[in-house]
Order: structure tokens, then C-alpha cells, then sequence
């Protein structure tokens, strides 16, 4: 094993103080909205890459591309690269308006009273569907207003449902960033890492449901909101979660969810034939930026990882972390910070991969629940936050609609992200792990093994 040197994690410690700086700066001392995401993150990256090649200069400038390139051409990168790609492709083909759609649809069949319930439901349902949580709060939210002006609900509990929902999907979408790159940085199937999730979301998400219940059945309640809706759009983002769920390849999951929804949209005539192929290649030009960020993280980790950058902290955590429980734990607060440092929680998971890869092999952790792990805790933090995309999309939509709400308004009803973290802490405390990790090649042996019984399973 290389010997440990703190010095190699420098390029980490660059990103963070610049990008948290200048997030800092822009967003409180400037005063310049949504101030975190008006950083190029790619840039800041770059410059990360930068302080990591001045490092070590007992590697030729050559030798340290040659580290970067096998960072870079690593299975699980060009694989989560290829999906983010397939994954922009499907959203940009289907759009985002059958959201809408069921959300008036079931506003329309439910009592008022259970309307706060509704948007809940409604968002945790959407979110799952597309995989963003911000994308659903721009949709949902603006409804959301009209419940509580039509209805007499406050405004921060419709907001922060909303927001609650969004993060449950976002957290469990087999198309989600988060999911993606949790996943492939991990080297464990969607479907696992989904049921293995699912267990730790339900509960959260139940007993939020019912909390919003009890406060709304106490709330005098004056209106309804109606609208039209169209259920048809819906059919290829049911496609792709039904067989994300039941294990199909991801790859075919998006090209069939692409296919029925190319179909759909021109037979209605929602968007033209000749216009699709655009809209498609925008969906992919918007996963331009984490498809970035996932090489330039790849090609600093190779190169912290060669100078002993990654023993030198984990030296470090298994002194803080000594049992297997403790280690679980660090890698959910290791994410975390890297979530509040980035306010990104894709980011934020890209960067603590590698990392909690090892930490996986040191603990004896399966990397299904690893990988459950980063994608919960940076939800977590994600979801809470007062400068995160989500909060700020969600405060942005209404005051263009014309109603004020601040972040620390919605924060004490945004029940979902820390009954989540309870849900999280409950399992790694006290449910076991029955699978350790298994390394890479037993890993390959075993994805080999399955897939040749599933396709003689076919051929029958």
C-alpha cells in the first residue's frame, strides 16, 4: 500500500475553499441571486486539476496524464457518462408536462382537505418519474401556491411537501444524477441500491404523510384548484420507472422510454417531428456540465490516489470510525460536507465516490448499501439547506407569482429530509448488513454469472 500523505488531498481543499467562498461571496455578500450556481463549477474544477498536477513532481507531466487517462477510461465513468447522456436524451424527447397532469388529476378527485397530502403524494410520484427534484419543485410549486391561496393552507407547509416529495424521487429515480452516479462510482445494479433504499425512504415518506395529515385536518380550508390534464404523456416515464424496478438493463429501460415517447409527443402533435431530434440533442447538451464534472473528478481522485492522498484519510477515518457501523456513518457525514461545501448533491457524490469505495473494502460495507448511503445523506443535506437549488427554485416561483416565503419559513416543515435522516441512522445502527463488499473482479464474476442465468432463463 502507497504511504499516506495529507499534502495529495490539497487539490479537495482548493475546490472547497473557492468554491464555498465565492458561493459565500456572491450569495451573501453580493447579493447576486442563486450565487452558488452562478460559479462555473467546471472552472473551479479545473483549477483543482491544476494544483493536483503541480503536486508530486517526481511523475513526469506525461506519467501524470497517463494516471488521469486510466482515472478517466475506468468502466463505471464512461458507463455513467453514457447513461447521463441517455438519461438527457429521454427528458429532453418526453418534457416535463404530464407533471401537471397528474397533479390536477388527483386535486380534481380528492377532498380539499387532503390537498397538502396530495401535492406530496403528486411530487413524490413526479420526481420518482423524472428524476429531478428541482425539475418537479418548478412544476409543482407554482401549484402549490394556487392550493394555498385557493384553500387557506399555509404557504410554507405547501412549499416545503413540495420540496419533501421532490427529494424522495430525486433520491430513488433510476434517471436521477444522484442514483446514476452512486450507483456506477459504486459498481452495484440500480435495482439494488433501489430496494435497498426503498426501506429506508418508505418509512420517512409515511410518517411525513401522515404528520401533513394531522396539520391539515386541523386548518379551516375555503376553495379547490381545477385545471385541465392530460394522463397520455405519462406513459413513458411509467415505462422507464416499472422496468427500472423490475431490473430490465437501464440502457434498454431509456431507449424504449425514448421510443414511446418520441411516439406520444408527435401523434399528439405536442412537438413536431422535425423539431424532436432538437429537443433531444438539448436534453443531452443539458447533462454538459455533470458529465464534466464526473471526468475532472475522476482525473484529480487518479491523481490524489497515486500521490497517497485517499490512504492518508482513511489512515484518518478508521481512527475517528473504528467499527463497521462508525464507517457507514462516515460515509454519509462525508458526503454531507461535501454536499454543504458544493450545494450539489450530484457533485457532492461524484467527489465522495471514490472515497467511499475504499471506505466500502475497509469496513466490510455491500456496495448496494454504500451506494444507499451517499445517495441518502447528500439528499439529506441537499434537501435542508437555505442555498440549495431546491430551496431557492421553490422561493423563486413565488414571488413570481407574487407571494413572499423565506427559507427559514419553510425549513421547520420540511419533514421528509429529517425523517429521512432518522430512517438512515435506524438502519445503520440497527438493521444489519447481511452482504460485505465483494471486490471488483468477484464483482464481475457475479454480474457475469447473473446474466448468463438470466439469459438462458430467456432462451426457455
Amino acid at each position: 500500500m502507497k504511504k499516506g500523505n495529507v499534502a495529495a488531498l490539497l487539490p479537495i481543499g482548493v475546490f472547497l475553499v473557492l468554491y464555498l467562498g465565492l458561493g459565500i461571496l456572491f450569495e451573501y455578500g453580493m447579493g447576486i441571486s442563486m450565487g452558488f450556481y452562478n460559479i462555473p463549477i467546471v472552472v473551479i474544477f479545473l483549477v483543482a486539476l491544476l494544483v493536483a498536477c503541480l503536486q508530486n513532481r517526481s511523475l513526469s507531466f506525461d506519467d501524470k496524464l497517463v494516471v488521469m487517462g486510466r482515472g478517466i477510461g475506468d468502466k463505471t465513468i464512461v458507463t455513467m457518462i453514457l447513461i447521463f447522456m441517455a438519461a438527457g436524451v429521454f427528458v429532453g424527447t418526453v418534457g416535463r408536462d404530464s407533471a401537471e397532469s397528474v397533479a390536477y388529476l388527483m386535486l380534481s378527485v380528492i377532498p380539499a382537505e387532503y390537498s397538502v397530502a396530495v401535492l406530496f403524494v403528486v411530487s413524490c410520484f413526479v420526481s420518482l418519474s423524472m428524476g429531478t427534484s428541482v425539475g418537479t419543485i418548478t412544476l409543482i410549486t407554482p401549484i402549490a401556491v394556487a392550493v394555498a391561496a385557493a384553500s387557506g393552507f399555509s404557504l410554507p407547509l405547501c412549499v416545503a411537501s413540495v420540496m419533501g416529495g421532490a427529494m424522495f424521487g430525486d433520491n430513488l429515480s433510476f434517471i436521477s444524477d444522484t442514483t446514476i452516479a452512486a450507483c456506477q462510482g459504486q459498481g452495484c445494479q440500480m435495482k439494488d441500491k433501489f430496494r435497498e433504499n426503498f426501506k429506508i425512504a418508505l418509512p420517512a415518506a409515511l410518517v411525513t404523510l401522515v404528520i401533513i395529515l394531522v396539520l391539515s385536518l386541523g386548518t379551516d380550508i375555503s376553495g379547490t384548484v381545477q385545471n385541465d390534464y392530460n394522463l397520455l404523456e405519462l406513459i413513458p416515464y411509467l415505462i422507464v420507472l416499472v422496468g427500472g424496478i423490475v431490473g430490465i438493463n437501464v440502457f434498454i429501460v431509456l431507449l424504449l422510454g425514448i421510443l414511446s415517447g418520441s411516439i406520444i409527443v408527435v401523434a399528439e402533435g405536442a412537438v413536431a417531428a422535425t423539431d424532436l431530434l432538437g429537443n433531444m440533442g438539448t436534453g443531452a447538451a443539458g447533462m454538459f456540465e455533470t458529465t464534466m464534472v464526473a471526468v475532472l473528478v475522476s482525473a484529480i481522485c487518479a491523481l490524489i490516489r497515486e500521490n497517497g492522498g485517499f490512504v492518508a484519510l482513511l489512515n484518518g477515518i478508521k481512527r475517528l470510525f473504528r467499527s463497521r457501523k462508525g464507517g457507514q456513518l462516515g460515509m454519509g457525514l462525508l458526503v454531507g460536507a461535501m454536499d454543504i461545501a458544493t450545494a450539489n448533491n450530484t457533485v457532492a457524490i461524484v467527489m465522495a465516490n471514490p472515497i467511499a469505495h475504499e471506505m466500502a473494502e475497509t469496513y466490510n460495507v455491500s456496495r448496494r448499501k454504500t451506494a444507499s448511503i451517499l445517495d441518502t445523506f447528500s439528499c439529506v443535506f441537499q434537501g435542508v439547506i437555505p442555498y440549495g437549488a431546491q430551496m431557492l427554485v421553490a422561493i423563486s416561483a413565488c414571488t413570481e407569482l407574487g407571494f413572499q416565503v423565506s427559507a427559514f419559513q419553510i425549513m421547520p416543515f420540511l419533514f421528509y429530509p429529517f425523517f429521512l435522516l432518522i430512517s438512515s441512522l435506524v438502519f445503520i445502527f440497527f438493521v444489519p448488513d447481511d452482504r460485505g463488499y465483494v471486490p471488483d473482479h468477484a464483482a464481475a464474476r457475479m454480474e457475469a454469472t447473473v446474466g448468463a442465468a438470466e439469459g438462458a432463463a430467456g432462451d426457455k
